[in-house]
């Protein structure tokens, strides 16, 4: 299995700035082989350019700008150029899709963050120097980067990535493992119920609140915000010291609730891990759910709408967007695999208006948002227990129709 590890590092003042130029001058490549692309296919003969023609390209590019692209690693580089087929491959994969496909963009400086390189030992070197107690990465053109190793790495590296975030640079390895032990068998099972008032309920009845760690940051940002809104868009390089500040404090306080809501997912999944065997959850379409009221057009008066709850719609999906269910399901289906427990997600239709004692499913057995009580036997419980509970029959069945 594959596993991916993220250190910050701590580079000098001269490593820091020839880090910022590695990323510039890996920018400057995609934006040229963008471009490129563009020329081509505006061209009258409609040139179709490939991978293969702009990667054979490097060494002659390489020799006429050995200042900005000589010096950096080859490997480094034809990733840059893979990244900008994917880029046009995602497109196009919509484009036959039906899909509102978005053509790929030039990078600006800011928006370029990371460099990888494919092989570890090919223009970098992780663990550059075993016998120094201080762990360092090297990178060709940088040198050897202090490293804050927070936790040993496991398995052989396969792939180094560095990454700059505000003013912190880290680098990301992914690593080949053998599947780890399996964690001891509880015999538990467990439903979980994702929501806005509580973050999950589960099947025993048991609560985990929501943080809102956006909410909490809201007023710090909108102050922030407005402070930023005060200076004139302007080049980065034209930007005075206050106006570079006003950015930076913005960044960081996206950043803290990044950060926050990652280490929330993190140890709610570790928690849900460690106690069950066996969990099950909803198949959320988190895309569809936060999509906006589409408006509507009011027959009477032309030009005109009819309120259709777009205020509310949009609080219900900034509340959605702060809970980051998507990361915390990405997160509990790999920390599942590692401990070797099993993970389903099964159909959420109805699984909060059908009855656990005698099965009727109705819209009127869900009076509240909080409150469950059927219409047909007279059972009461709280809406979100009810439907972890009906998530986790669904499960159960699922899982003995596909044994595994």
């Amino acid at each position: 299995m594959i596993r991916a590890y993220k250190f910050l590092m701590r580079p000098t003042v001269g490593q820091t700035q020839a880090l910022a130029e590695m990323l510039r001058d890996h920018c400057l490549l995609y934006n040229g082989a963008l471009q490129e692309r563009r020329d081509a296919y505006r061209h009258p003969s409609k040139t179709s350019v490939k991978y293969g023609r702009q990667s054979a390209q490097l060494k002659d590019i390489r020799a006429f700008d050995p200042e900005r692209q000589g010096r950096w690693s080859f490997s480094s580089q034809q990733a840059t150029l893979r990244r900008l087929d994917k880029a046009f491959a995602a497109f196009f994969r919509r484009v036959k899709s039906g899909e509102t496909p978005g053509y790929p963009r030039f990078r600006g400086v800011n928006w370029f963050d990371t460099v990888d390189f494919p092989r570890d030992g090919d223009g970098c070197r992780w663990n550059s120097t075993p016998h120094d107690p201080v762990t360092r990465v090297r990178f060709q053109g940088v040198g050897h980067v202090k490293v804050n190793r927070h936790r040993p790495v496991v398995g052989a590296v396969k792939t180094v990535s560095v990454k700059r975030e505000g003013k912190r640079w880290y680098v990301i390895l992914t690593a080949e493992q053998i599947q780890p032990e399996p964690l001891p068998a509880t015999g538990a099972v467990v439903g979980i119920d994702m929501g806005i008032a509580n973050f999950l309920a589960d099947s025993n009845g048991e609560f985990v609140p929501n943080p809102r760690h956006g909410r909490k940051a809201a007023a710090k940002l909108e102050k922030a915000q407005r402070a930023l809104s005060r200076f004139p868009r302007v080049r980065r390089d034209k930007r005075t010291g206050n106006h570079q500040r006003a950015v930076q404090r913005v960044a960081d306080l996206h950043r803290k609730v990044r950060r926050q809501r990652l280490d929330h997912a993190h140890k709610t999944a570790l928690d849900l891990v460690r106690e069950h065997d066996f969990i099950a959850h909803e198949n959320l379409t988190i895309r569809n759910m936060v999509r906006t009221a589409a408006p509507t057009p009011d027959p009477d008066k032309p030009g005109a709408f009819l309120p259709n709850g777009a205020a509310a719609k949009t609080g219900l999906n900034r509340s959605i967007s702060d809970a980051g269910w998507g990361v915390f399901l990405t997160i509990l289906h790999a920390k599942a695999e590692s401990a070797g427990r099993e993970v389903i997600a099964v159909d959420p239709r109805n699984t909060s208006r059908e009855c656990p004692e005698c099965g009727h499913t109705a819209k009127e057995n869900r009076p509240t948002q909080e409150k469950f009580h059927c219409v047909a036997c007279d059972h009461q419980a709280h809406a979100d227990t009810v439907g972890s509970i009906n998530i986790l029959r669904a499960g159960l069945v699922r899982r003995e129709a596909n044994p595994a």
